[in-house]
């Protein structure tokens, strides 16, 4: 998830181009999204991807956004809507029932890596379907907005695995619950 250093998944009227986009943090970012097997999605971040990734490669901004580009149309993704109909690039629908079919996803073994929605988050947090957490803290005050942790979260049994630093400013901070180590 991308936040800010005020712990904001989203600014002031649901802003959401604040991130630093850049081909060093998105590098790192597809490295990790590759080892995933579905990638699930909010509404509104979905529209965001859907916009721009399945023609970014048609006229590249850099070798990298051919990469992504063919990767995100290719990847499996799961984005959860009640009014999303005929999604293209590989792309399931949920509506209701969301926790309940990611919980069996999960149990399945399936590796689902949640790409953005402060809303999605929240309720997967509060129904503890979160294994790990990877956050991506851009430099930049947003002073109000959506934020990510929208009540307290027990974090007691989070595990530091690492931190890296970009030259953006923007720092990744992995947490796992010790208990659910993923193989």
């Amino acid at each position: 998830m991308q936040i800010s250093v005020d712990g904001f998944a989203e600014g002031p009227d649901e802003a959401v181009h604040w991130p630093v986009v850049d081909e060093e943090l998105c590098t790192e970012y597809l490295s990790e999204l590759r080892q995933a097997d579905v990638l699930l999605y909010g509404r509104k971040t979905y529209d965001i991807m859907a916009a721009f990734w399945p023609t970014a490669d048609l006229t590249p901004v850099s070798p990298f956004y051919v990469e992504f580009a063919r990767f995100w149309r290719a990847a499996p993704k799961l984005v959860i809507s009640r009014t999303l109909r005929d999604p293209a690039w590989n792309t399931e629908v949920l509506g209701a029932g969301v926790v309940a079919e990611v919980r069996r996803r999960k149990d399945a073994g399936q590796n689902m890596v949640l790409l953005g929605g402060a809303e999605t988050a929240a309720a997967f947090i509060e129904h503890d379907l979160v294994d790990e957490y990877r956050l991506f803290v851009h430099p930049i005050l947003l002073g109000d907005g959506v934020p990510l942790f929208r009540s307290a979260v027990d974090a007691t049994g989070l595990r530091l695995v690492d931190v890296l630093t970009f030259d953006s400013a923007v720092v990744q901070m992995h947490y796992r619950h010790p208990e659910r180590v993923l193989c």
